[in-house]
């Protein structure tokens, strides 16, 4: 009896206590992931930085995404293979610039006359099935693609005015290798060189401008101080550009912070497209930095013309980029069916 009530009154204790035991909070390392972007720290504060704040502000401690801006880990043309080795997480380019090995990758960046506006993007993608096929594509080379955008058109801007076709022979150009590739057969000579020299590359001479962007970025990033002239003419109405992780650090992300994620790059498209996009109105009209100037329509047609038997080669590829191609000529003409305001004069 007396070791039965020694037990009972034992364990009643130790019931106690564990029941009273106060519990230990064990404060849990974040998940950390380095990001590279395409773009400098001028461009990179509005059209990625809002992004990657939003999102470690709301992921609450669970988890910190580090930015780097272009060439601070890797090279832009190595953006592909770092992410897909694991040394970056995640990027924010277009296929083009970081020369992914992807039959669609041509169709990244400024895909010459693909689209007229910012919007044209997401509804390419969203709409007419390209990000199924972008997914598809990627998925083969491990790495997952997120989600896509439009930003800004794609004109010249110059040391020396562009008013007719001529004037672009010779000039050597800071542009995307798809859009340096159409515009060689006008005698333009595209250069590439990281995204940071372009600037001091046109005051030493080794440049005579860019191809690159439209009149925002040339204010924003310092390039309208170098040169001197804006062409209106784009050769594309919007950068096709998209986010990418690596596939195995995405498997392993927590469903909720995927979502986080998703959320917090459709809100960062939104914004890049009114930025660009007023941009582009304000500074055309009230700049004063750059001339504009434009190329006349009827010179003009003899490169959308090229355009043509440009997407004739693309298309040729693979089955997969002809079915790219088809969506564009498709898209196209439900464009000059419907008329102002969704197909206008590109150089306008």
């Amino acid at each position: 009896m007396t070791n039965r009530r020694k037990f009972l009154k034992t364990a009643g204790m130790g019931s106690a206590a564990v029941l009273a035991a106060p519990a230990v909070a064990r404060a849990q390392e974040p998940i950390r992931w380095r990001f590279q972007t395409y773009a400098g720290s001028a461009l990179g504060q509005f059209v990625t930085k809002p992004i990657i704040d939003a999102f470690n502000a709301a992921a609450n401690g669970e988890m910190e995404i580090e930015l780097f801006y272009a060439d601070q880990l890797v090279p832009t043309g190595e953006l592909f293979r770092a992410l897909q080795r694991g040394t970056i997480d995640a990027v924010h380019s277009d296929d083009d610039s970081m020369a992914a090995p992807v039959d669609i990758a041509i169709f990244g960046g400024y895909f010459p006359f693909a689209t007229h506006h910012s919007l044209d993007v997401p509804v390419l993608f969203k709409q007419y099935g390209l990000a199924d096929i972008w997914s598809e594509a990627y998925d083969e080379v491990g790495v997952k693609w997120l989600s896509a955008a439009g930003q800004d058109p794609c004109c010249f801007n110059t040391v020396n005015p562009i008013r007719s076709l001529s004037d672009l022979q010779g000039l050597r150009l800071y542009t995307f290798p798809t859009a340096g590739r159409f515009l060689s057969q006008f005698g333009l000579v595209p250069v590439s060189i990281p995204y940071e020299d372009a600037e001091v590359a046109v005051q030493t001479g080794e440049l005579d401008g860019m191809a690159w962007s439209g009149i925002t970025e040339d204010y924003t990033v310092g390039w309208a101080d170098v040169t001197n002239y804006f062409c209106t003419n784009a050769i594309s109405g919007a950068w096709i550009g998209s986010f990418y992780v690596n596939a195995d650090r995405w498997a392993e992300l927590p469903d909720h912070l995927k979502s986080l994620l998703m959320s917090t790059i459709e809100a960062g498209h939104f914004y890049r497209n009114q930025w660009y996009w007023g941009g582009e109105q304000k500074l055309r009209v009230e700049g004063d930095k750059l001339e504009l100037t434009s190329i006349p329509d009827a010179e003009w047609d003899q490169v959308e013309n090229a355009a043509i038997e440009f997407w004739d080669e693309a298309a040729a590829i693979s089955e997969r980029a002809a079915k790219v191609v088809d969506i564009f000529r498709n898209f196209n003409r439900i464009q000059r069916s419907a008329g102002q305001p969704y197909r206008c004069t590109i150089s306008t």
